[in-house]
């Protein structure tokens, strides 16, 4: 089942361009004041309400400091490998930049972590097997 969540931007314009032009996610229903994406396959609305951002805040994960709260996608290995690829040659400015995390381990996965223009923390992840997706 898709999820839905709406997230707080304060330009829907540069919503536009990261969501839109940078993601690739279509754009579907919208107004003058949120937007609705296919994020996916999932349902992601960015709603302008600047008040609603919130500070920067982390927690430490093998090694870094996770950015929360944040949201993201689980992909295969090869789409994983071709977006960090392409936000790497859009010159993004990562959190954390894309690794390999828990290497040799159950759950061993790729990651990665960047904001949006509203300072919206977002996470894709890779798996080669996505058995592993829930490994302890």
């Amino acid at each position: 089942m898709p999820f839905h969540l709406a997230i707080p931007v304060d330009d829907l314009t540069a919503a536009r361009r990261f969501y839109g032009d940078l993601m690739g996610c279509a754009e579907g229903r919208s107004s003058d004041q949120w937007v609705d994406w296919d994020f996916y396959g999932h349902q992601l609305v960015t709603h302008v309400a600047p008040e609603r951002l919130l500070p920067p805040a982390s927690n430490p994960v093998d090694g870094h400091a996770v950015p929360v709260p944040h949201f993201g996608v689980v992909l295969k290995m090869d789409d994983w490998k071709l977006l960090a690829e392409r936000l790497e040659k859009a010159e993004i400015d990562f959190v954390i930049k894309p690794y390999i995390r828990f290497q040799g381990q159950p759950g061993e996965q790729a990651t990665m972590f960047f904001n949006d223009p509203a300072g919206n923390a977002l996470e894709f992840k890779g798996f080669a097997n996505m058995d592993n997706l829930f490994a302890k």
